[in-house]
């Protein structure tokens, strides 16, 4: 053994030392002896059998399924938790409200009858959004109401959130004030009756209705021009109390683009706040306006009883010019100041009754008569659209309405066609850029809206 380990290593001395002095024929043996062993490998390969010509086998195995039994008594064993929704109404008691719920707890019940926190949710008015968990029996575990903040101060940003809890030793209420929070919503909807039947239709707000009105009126009268057919998008703020979409009045925010279709004639209006000496005003997708100094009505909507012309007076029994514009509407509905002003005018005048008038620039004034209440004071300066008092029947009056004059250095003008020809807001040049941004990404979610009109109409 010793000898043979001898021999190679003088073997390998000599290897190494001929390598030193014929470098290409070692390279060149290399290279001939991996040549070999490929032309071995592709001689090899093709005696490898056909993967298709083996055997196959099929293996039947049966798996263990676990018994459904004991999969039903675990679901049986799992106590149940029902959420319910639903909003409260005006004549609703503790027991009605709890039973229209699937709440059928006595304790509960007597809770929110004694409980000074707990009964703010049955007293007054209706519309608070409530959310229940029960169990399988119906017994209460919590119960959580949403509605306008207690704090009117507060009512257009904040909602109050009452919660009512078991615990070991019975109920406890909770009372909170929380933030309201906007979210961007779509809606469209169809006129097959009246624009309020479609809002309903397609479950949005009156206040949708109310504001497309407000944002067209100058180029389309809804009184008289709606047809049959016509279709509306839009885009609007909600505001949210905890995800929930709420109910009351200031539920629903500004109109952020809107579309309508009457008669094939499209209108388009986006809402731009940097226009208007920073209030912001609506615009068509080109930048011309479509919002006006002064409102085409001083309330959302009713009906024209008396135009402006001359007419047989109801009270006097005689022929005389009617100086402006009656609006029927039942009495407390809201009345709006059409344009930028101060008050000249809060209080009783003979048969005006309860009247208000406003001065406005460049000698022009409007005036609103037969009020119920008024919301102002002499002196005070209002902006479009804000409140200033209420509809009522007071002076000469025979039924409730609003008597609206719009005067022009001291002259009387028809307030139907002076609203239309009023200045007009304008953008500036500065802003024109960012507008444009804005109006191609409100038509891009007007487009969407409009997909949910087709998708309901394919689904009908």
């Amino acid at each position: 053994m010793q000898a043979l380990s001898t021999s190679i290593a003088h073997w390998l001395q000599r290897a190494q030392a001929g390598a030193h002095r014929h470098p290409r024929r070692v390279a060149a043996a290399a290279v001939a002896l991996l040549g070999g062993f490929a032309v071995t490998a592709f001689g090899i390969a093709p005696l490898a059998p056909d993967a298709a010509a083996l055997p196959r086998r099929l293996v039947v195995e049966a798996l263990p399924v676990p018994g459904l039994e004991a999969q039903v008594d675990a679901l049986a064993a799992h106590p149940l938790q029902l959420d319910r929704n639903d909003i409260t109404r005006a004549t609703d008691t503790a027991d009605t409200l709890l039973r229209r719920l699937g709440v059928n707890d006595p304790l509960a019940a007597g809770h929110l009858r004694r409980d000074r926190d707990a009964r703010r949710l049955i007293d007054g008015q209706g519309g608070k959004l409530v959310q229940v968990r029960t169990d399988a029996n119906g017994t209460l575990h919590t119960l959580v109401a949403r509605f306008p903040a207690l704090d009117s101060q507060r009512a257009a940003t904040h909602f109050t959130r009452l919660t009512v809890s078991r615990t070991a030793d019975g109920f406890q209420s909770l009372i909170e004030t929380a933030p309201l929070v906007p979210q961007t919503r779509l809606g469209s909807g169809t006129i097959r009756n009246s624009l309020w039947a479609a809002t309903d239709d397609a479950q949005l707000p009156d206040a949708i209705a109310s504001q497309l009105i407000e944002i067209f009126s100058g180029d389309l009268d809804f009184h008289r021009e709606l047809r049959r057919g016509d279709t509306f998008s839009v885009v609007f703020e909600a505001l949210t109390a905890d995800d929930q979409p709420i109910t009351w009045s200031e539920g629903t925010g500004r109109i952020l683009a809107a579309e309508f279709v009457n008669n094939g004639r499209q209108l388009q209006a986006v809402w731009f706040p940097e226009a208007g000496k920073g209030k912001g005003a609506y615009f068509a997708p080109d930048g011309s306006s479509r919002q006006r100094a002064f409102l085409a009505s001083p309330l959302a909507f009713s009906r024209i009883t008396s135009g402006f012309a001359q007419r047989f007076h109801p009270i006097l029994q005689n022929w005389r010019a009617h100086n402006g514009v009656d609006y029927s509407a039942p009495i407390g509905t809201p009345v709006r100041v059409v344009g930028d002003g101060v008050v000249e005018l809060a209080g009783r005048q003979s048969g005006y009754g309860n009247v208000v008038q406003v001065l406005h620039a460049s000698g022009r004034s409007t005036l609103y008569a037969h009020l119920s209440r008024i919301d102002v004071r002499t002196g005070q300066r209002v902006e479009q659209g804000q409140s200033i008092g209420a509809v009522g029947a007071t002076g000469w009056a025979t039924g409730p309405h609003l008597h609206f004059e719009f005067r022009v250095n001291g002259q009387f003008q028809d307030p139907l066609t002076i609203a239309r020809a009023s200045d007009s807001l304008h953008i500036e040049p500065a802003a024109r850029q960012r507008f444009a941004v804005l109006a191609q990404s409100a038509q891009r979610q007007l487009d969407a809206a409009e997909t949910m009109t087709a998708f309901r109409g394919n689904a009908e």
